[in-house]
């Protein structure tokens, strides 16, 4: 049987079918789905291009190439198709992220040309759980932050994605974009804290949020705090939060060497299903 294979940028039109291939995976997808479903297939509104790879005229595979390059449903041949996509353009993310197999092969795929990164997570856990754990009470102090408090808050959030990205988010166009984010999330009532005295004693927030699936992020807790089990109460929080407002199964995903937080993230009740990868530039 002949058959024709392509890829191209999608056009607005597209949606439904977009939407069609990212709902095959709304744990994984969540990300790059929540962000379509606001803002549509425009590159403008979407903040980057959403390619397609199609075969015998079906959308197959997407990839979504914005600050972030993310390979979604995409098998051996849409990978090759968006690699040389990705290498004509030219690189202008500071990431590739995605499920672990199609991730790892469309960087082997752009090293040679994309090379070298500054770090390669091959393993990061994706880790959900659909329900509230036994015997972890939620940390009643762990609330949404209001607006006017976003000012506390964005210290612990740079501390936060400087440990564990390993640069500033101030970098570069001085935070404008970070505190933006933070910003956003704090007025979606998707950002939680503990606060005393005036400083954040452990952090959270609910990032990409779709009607299936939801993904904790940016878990932090103050270097002196750490060892009381303080992440396990303030996640239990969240995530109740995440449960009853926000979407049905609730993931996130960690670095596996990271055991600390594993073992954390598995006494509230997270179940690892699978890998994500990382490729920081």
């Amino acid at each position: 049987m002949l058959t024709t294979t392509t890829s191209r940028v999608l056009e607005p039109g597209e949606l439904d079918a977009a939407l069609a291939v990212l709902d095959r995976d709304p744990v994984a997808n969540a990300f790059v789905a929540a962000r379509v479903q606001v803002a549509g297939l425009d590159p403008w509104r979407l903040g980057g291009e959403m390619w397609g790879w199609y075969a015998d005229g079906r959308l197959e595979s997407l990839c979504y190439a914005g600050a972030n390059l993310v390979p979604i449903c995409a098998g051996p041949d849409a990978v090759r198709s968006f690699a040389e996509r990705a290498r004509r353009a030219g690189r202008r993310c500071s990431s590739i992220v995605g499920p672990a197999e199609p991730t790892a092969h469309l960087w082997s795929l752009l090293e040679p040309s994309w090379g070298p990164a500054r770090e390669v997570r091959a393993h990061q856990p994706l880790m959900i759980t659909t329900s509230m754990p036994a015997g972890i009470a939620p940390d009643p102090l762990v609330r949404r932050i209001r607006k006017d408090e976003i000012d506390i808050v964005l210290p612990a959030c740079v501390a936060m994605f400087t440990e564990e990205v390993g640069v500033s988010p101030l970098a570069g166009d001085g935070g404008l974009l970070y505190q933006a984010r933070v910003a956003e999330l704090v007025g979606a009532g998707r950002s939680f804290a503990r606060i005393e005295n005036g400083e954040v004693i452990f952090k959270a927030e609910i990032g990409a949020a779709t009607p299936q699936a939801c993904q904790i992020q940016g878990v932090w807790v103050a270097p002196e705090f750490r060892g009381r089990g303080l992440s396990e109460t303030g996640m239990a929080a969240v995530l109740r939060y995440a449960l009853t407002e926000v979407a049905p199964v609730v993931s996130l995903y960690v670095n596996d060497y990271n055991t600390a937080a594993r073992a954390a993230y598995r006494r509230v009740g997270f179940q690892e299903v699978g890998a994500f990868m990382s490729v920081l530039f």
